[in-house]
């Protein structure tokens, strides 16, 4: 059975920084998934993932594709901010993604994002900014993404914002 979401942040809490990765990279789904990011770090104020750059990630020019770069920063700042409030048990969804583009990348170069959390005046959203560098350190693609805190029997799209499903390896 799925762990609650007390449960879940218990966990978390509980892990060291490569082991919060290493259970979101043993579950990952969609998008993630698809791209092949990869967790290496997580801490509840900083989160980095990197994702070897293949063929399925270009767009016709043999560059990155700028919805690549636009998806790993949603995805780096998306995990910071869900754990902050799931440890308070709230949720957060996205709102706004800004993605600057600097430097493109081909085939066989290793992108990293890290993520941090930005000062919010407002109660009811968070703010994460994100860098994404490649092998060398030079920076690639830099933004932020705002995301609305919800109460945990929140809808959105007609349903409750729920916990995705978590498969939690057994620690004895």
């Amino acid at each position: 059975m799925p762990p609650s979401a007390t449960e879940l942040a218990q966990l978390l809490a509980s892990l060291p920084d490569e082991g919060r990765a290493s259970l979101l990279d043993a579950n990952r789904t969609g998008l993630d998934l698809h791209l092949g990011i990869r967790y290496e770090s997580v801490a509840d104020d900083r989160v980095v993932a990197t994702l070897a750059v293949t063929q399925a990630h270009l767009q016709p020019y043999g560059l990155v594709h700028g919805g690549v770069y636009s998806a790993m920063l949603e995805s780096v700042c998306s995990v910071g901010a869900a754990l902050a409030e799931l440890a308070r048990g709230r949720n957060a969804v996205g709102l706004e993604n800004t993605t600057r583009f600097l430097r493109g990348k081909r085939v066989g170069a290793r992108l990293r994002a890290e993520a941090v959390p930005v000062a919010e005046p407002a109660e009811d959203r968070a703010r994460w900014e994100a860098t994404i560098t490649d092998e060398a350190g030079e920076v690639c693609a830099t933004g932020q993404l705002v995301v609305a805190i919800l109460a945990p029997d929140a809808t959105v799209g007609g349903e409750v914002v729920g916990l995705p499903r978590v498969e939690v390896p057994d620690i004895d």
